[in-house]
């Protein structure tokens, strides 16, 4: 079983820029797969390769797509698929930087994905059950707890709130029940914020979360409370934060948009933390700040996830482990580059006794593999977002049909 043609295209994503789609035709098909976008970003994620100029406001990707065409399909034609290591480590040293910049992440990325689609077909298996075996842990197969994202801030809304998801996760991994409180919260919320602020508090943002106009964070989870009781979840569903503290972060303090020092800034942590019983809070300090990370996890023992701190990158992962940052590793295909180095990433997370957070980006396509990602690495958690927006719903969708086939077991 070898791969036959290897073919690139630009298309759309869910903010109407331009992103990458790799198709990858083999005996057994044709194995499609795009990439995301984030806006917020970790200034040591892996390079987005984009063309500049006038054309889409420079962010075109005809340069990654032409590296496809012209570069890594000549080098990838005649292999297996089910080799995913081999075909990712070629495309590392194709590229030859350690960001990726020369050909492009959002390129090798896009060709590494397609690729394990067509290796699954390979071995006549489900995605998921073949990234378990390429993941080749111990840990088993496992429906995700869901995290939505229903209220919208930071760099993913246009409104005043600086934390920028403010999320609900119903207690529950039967995923067709928690699909459906997530949803029944979510409409009950954009009842309140019409009555509350008028039609304008239920615009959407970038993950479909509601961006209403709240300025602190105590509103914006004061109204999801009311949200799930309301629903009648009280005591079912509980609350999360991905703070992204980088993007409030300026010369040495943090703006919320009051001028806070880190550590007054840890204390409104552990209040808020207190007060909403919080069981999970992302990036609340600035990307470099690990011993702010693990002053939070010391003191609250909640989960600690670090997104643009670690970066799904094995490197700055070892860091954050040494320094015990967190206790969860936020888990983004693009950060890094190749589903190789992201798996890699995962066994060092666990080996650390960690928990993975399989996640979406704001610039999203309809492509629904960490979907399979999250059941095959066995993590037991994912966000995809709002349950609303079809590239957010794709991904929950693609998880109640693996419901189907096998929830009930696990």
């Amino acid at each position: 079983m070898v791969i036959h043609s290897i073919h690139a295209r630009e298309i759309l994503d869910s903010r109407g820029e331009p992103t990458v789609e790799a198709e990858v035709t083999t005996a057994d098909g044709l194995f499609r797969a795009s990439v995301p976008s984030g806006a917020s970003t970790g200034k040591y994620e892996a390079f987005e390769l984009r063309d500049g100029g006038k054309r889409y406001g420079g962010k075109g990707v005809r340069k990654a797509v032409r590296n496809i065409d012209t570069k890594i399909a000549p080098e990838l034609i005649g292999r297996d698929p089910r080799q995913q290591e081999v075909i990712d480590r070629r495309m590392l040293a194709l590229d030859g930087t350690e960001n990726k910049s020369n050909l492009g992440a959002n390129a090798i990325l896009a060709v590494s994905l397609a690729c394990a689609r067509a290796g699954a077909a390979a071995e006549r298996l489900s995605l998921y059950r073949h990234l378990r075996r390429l993941l080749g842990s111990e840990h088993d197969l496992l429906m995700p707890r869901i995290f939505f994202n229903v209220i919208n801030g930071g760099k993913h809304a246009g409104n005043d709130l600086m934390f920028q998801e403010f999320m609900i996760s119903p207690r529950t991994r039967n995923v067709p029940l928690a699909v459906q409180m997530g949803s029944e919260v979510y409409h009950i919320l954009k009842r309140l914020l019409e009555e509350r602020y008028g039609k304008l508090a239920t615009n959407v943002g970038d993950e479909g979360g509601f961006a209403p106009p709240l300025k602190k964070a105590d509103e914006a989870l004061d109204i999801l409370q009311e949200a799930i009781k309301r629903a009648s979840y009280a005591g079912k569903i509980d609350l999360v934060l991905d703070c992204a503290a980088s993007s409030f972060y300026h010369e040495g303090y943090y703006h919320l948009p009051e001028k806070m020092t880190k550590e007054k800034l840890l204390a409104y942590y552990e209040r808020l933390i207190e007060k909403y019983k919080l069981i999970s809070v992302e990036d609340p300090f600035e990307q470099d700040d690990f011993s702010g990370f693990a002053e939070l996890r010391k003191r609250t023992g909640v989960q600690i996830v670090g997104d643009d701190l670690t970066v799904t990158n094995p490197k700055r992962l070892a860091v954050a482990i040494h320094e015990r940052s967190c206790s969860c590793l936020l888990l983004k295909l693009n950060q890094i580059g190749t589903l190789t180095e992201a798996l890699g990433a995962v066994r060092l997370a666990y080996a650390a006794g960690w928990k993975v957070m399989v996640s979406h980006r704001s610039g999203e396509t309809e492509d629904d593999f960490i979907a399979d990602l999250a059941v095959g690495i066995g993590c037991g958690q994912l966000k995809a977002g709002a349950p609303c927006r079809g590239e957010r719903t794709a991904k929950y969708n693609r998880l109640l049909r693996i419901w189907e086939m096998l929830g009930k077991k696990l």
